[in-house]
């Protein structure tokens, strides 16, 4: 059974805080099956209501509901499991669906009766637009692929072998020659499978690559029927978007470029069905960025921009046939390049970066760029041999007027430093988790005189 980090943050929630949470992300992230496993280990009693298969559960949140104790009168109509206070989990799933029950939760949490889970796909405006409410009775929590270091654990790597692998991130050392080769060949593998978890499981299962790529095409296939369901007025602009992504990553620049759609579009009008796929959890947009100085957010250039998948393995099931063995076997003449940058997009996005680029006529471009311990990061992705050749970074990290204090380069060589750029194995991605450092906010006024 693959060990999520979800599970631990929702083990320790349900310890140590009396709200409810809500799992949000893209289908198929595995937001349900944590629910489901914290309610049948961490519980005595488990109930799941489901508004998706069972839609005449909408009714208790319906006309008429006036506080908890009506609401819970109406749900013991619904299970025939026991509700036995302090016990007994409940847990909400595709509440997308009833959006009433999000907005009524401040009335079960206050009633404190029994513990609350939600989930639901971010499919649309249906769920985003109930995120933020009602505030300080549920946390909303986003639910990724699998990341690498899941992946690598659940393949069975030690925890020496992490613990040695941070220790090198940490002092910029080599890492052991051997385990570095094995890793990267684990790398080469979580490209072909990626992160989604019933992906992870057939090949953990089988150790069959065509099983994982069946189980991979049944997810595009379960995306592009969501496209058609969520957003029918726009459906054909969104899926062709969708479709488009791995051809789009495939070109010199990687920016989307929207006279590929069609060469009248303009981003104004079109800005909704990109603005759908990330809402959904299905793609991350990386925007350009006039200048790398914080705050990034106010330099973004929202017309511009780079479009990932949110799983690295779908994007190569999506490639024509055959690319699987063609990486695994490490061949010289396939291009890298994008495969490589879509997994670096998908690690940063799950560890809580909001992804940027940085591209200049005068300056060249950036491959990422992310606010890192309260100052701006260059990130550069290179999968070939030339990683150490990088004009655009020399000249922005030149630029005195940045102050930019170090930079990574991403490549499939071992940890080395040159100046301010640290060149690490481009699975140390793993190693990079936005967090944000919290500024005194203390102020004294000057009183004298007053």
């Amino acid at each position: 059974m693959i060990e999520r980090k979800i599970d631990a943050y929702l083990r320790d929630f349900y310890s140590n805080h009396k709200q409810a949470v809500m799992l949000t992300g893209a289908r198929q992230t595995g937001k349900t099956f944590a629910i489901r496993r914290l309610g049948n280990t961490q519980f005595k009693h488990f109930i799941e209501i489901n508004f998706l298969e069972t839609p005449d559960a909408k009714l208790i949140f319906g006309k008429g509901v006036n506080g908890a104790s009506e609401i819970l009168l109406r749900l013991s109509t619904f299970t025939d499991k026991p509700m036995v206070k302090g016990e007994t989990l409940i847990f909400f799933d595709e509440v997308q669906e009833c959006p009433e029950c999000v907005t009524m939760m401040k009335f079960l949490v206050d009633d404190a009766s029994y513990r609350y889970a939600l989930s639901g796909s971010l499919l649309g405006v249906e769920l985003k637009d109930l995120r933020s409410e009602p505030v300080g009775y549920i946390d909303v929590k986003d639910v990724f692929p699998l990341d690498f270091e899941e992946f690598i654990k659940a393949l069975g790597v030690k925890e020496n072998v992490m613990k040695h692998l941070q220790e090198c991130f940490e002092q910029k050392v080599s890492v052991d020659a051997v385990v570095h080769e094995r890793v990267m060949k684990l790398f080469q593998l979580y490209l072909i499978v990626g992160g989604m978890p019933a992906a992870v499981s057939k090949y953990l299962e089988t150790n069959n690559l065509h099983d994982v790529d069946v189980e991979q095409q049944s997810i595009l296939h379960l995306y592009h029927r969501d496209i058609a369901k969520y957003d029918p007025a726009h459906k054909l602009y969104i899926q062709e978007i969708f479709d488009l992504i791995p051809s789009e990553l495939d070109a010199k620049n990687k920016r989307f470029i929207l006279k590929n759609l069609n060469e009248h579009f303009k981003f104004s009008r079109y800005e909704n069905s990109f603005l759908w796929l990330k809402d959904a959890g299905v793609a991350y947009p990386t925007y350009n960025i006039v200048e790398p100085v914080l705050p990034l957010k106010l330099n973004e250039q929202r017309n511009l921009f780079k479009l990932f998948h949110n799983d690295v393995g779908l994007l190569c099931s999506q490639y024509a046939d055959g690319i699987q063995l063609k990486m695994l076997s490490g061949e010289v003449n396939m291009n890298y390049g994008a495969v490589y940058e879509n997994a670096v997009a998908q690690e940063l996005a799950a560890h809580g970066f909001c992804l940027y680029y940085f591209n200049s006529k005068k300056q060249g471009e950036l491959d990422f760029v992310v606010k890192y311990h309260g100052a701006v990061l260059p990130i550069e992705v290179k999968s070939g041999k030339d990683y150490s050749v990088h004009s655009a970074l020399d000249n922005v990290m030149n630029t005195n007027q940045y102050q930019i204090p170090e930079a990574i380069v991403l490549c499939n060589d071992n940890v080395s430093i040159k100046n301010r750029i640290t060149y690490y194995p481009i699975y140390m991605t793993l190693f990079l988790h936005h967090r944000e450092e919290p500024e005194s906010m203390v102020y004294i006024p000057d009183l004298s005189g007053l």
